[in-house]
């Protein structure tokens, strides 16, 4: 039990997220894209979102601005996610555009939000769960895109819930978050997605 309760913090660290959703919206949408434009865009999300920001967190470490890829405290937390929110920006204006992809667009714009709500608690020193938040946003994504394509995703859509439910309960069994933090990060993740529905349902 241990085992899986730890794994969980691994496997859904919402550094996956983002490309998680892109990855999800790719393989649902009936829209047609070219091979080479999906590649394409799903390796700048990569870069961007996972690969950029492991070095960043590197780069901290050895200054001694973080001791773990958890972030474990509210004053670690500043700066990965102000740089977190910059690369956000960054997809948002190059990567994607409203025309062309406008559910994955708002799904990033909700990321977006989420992050800065996320970046205002941590000033104030308030820790709320970014697993919870990364869960959150991406399972009313998928929500999302079954309404708006009228596919059957309720089994992913399940499989998140339950995986939201066990990362929550692996926060905290190791004692990283209190529940009214898995609380916040729930609502930081789910309510910016589902307000943005609005412009894309």
């Amino acid at each position: 039990m241990n085992f899986l309760l730890k794994s969980a913090s691994y496997i859904f660290h919402p550094i996956w997220m983002p490309l998680g959703g892109s990855l999800i919206y790719f393989l649902v949408t009936p829209r047609f894209f070219p091979s080479g434009v999906i590649q394409a865009k799903l390796l700048a999300i990569a870069i961007l979102t996972i690969f950029i920001p492991v070095v960043f967190y590197f780069l901290l470490r050895n200054l001694g601005k973080v001791d773990s890829i958890f972030m474990r405290n509210a004053k670690e937390r500043k700066w990965p996610l102000f740089f977190f929110i910059l690369l956000i920006l960054m997809i948002l204006k190059q990567i994607l555009n409203v025309y062309n992809y406008p559910a994955l667009y708002y799904y990033f714009t909700g990321i977006l939000i989420s992050g800065v709500v996320a970046y205002l608690f941590s000033v104030f020193r308030i820790k709320i769960s970014l697993h919870m938040m990364g869960l959150a946003g991406l399972t009313m994504f998928l929500a999302g895109l079954s309404i708006h394509y009228r596919i059957n995703l309720v089994y992913s859509i399940l499989f998140l819930v339950l995986a939201s439910g066990l990362t929550g309960s692996s926060r905290l069994y190791y004692k990283a978050h209190t529940p009214p933090e898995l609380l916040l990060g729930f609502l930081a993740g789910f309510l910016p997605q589902l307000i943005l529905w609005r412009f894309w349902l």
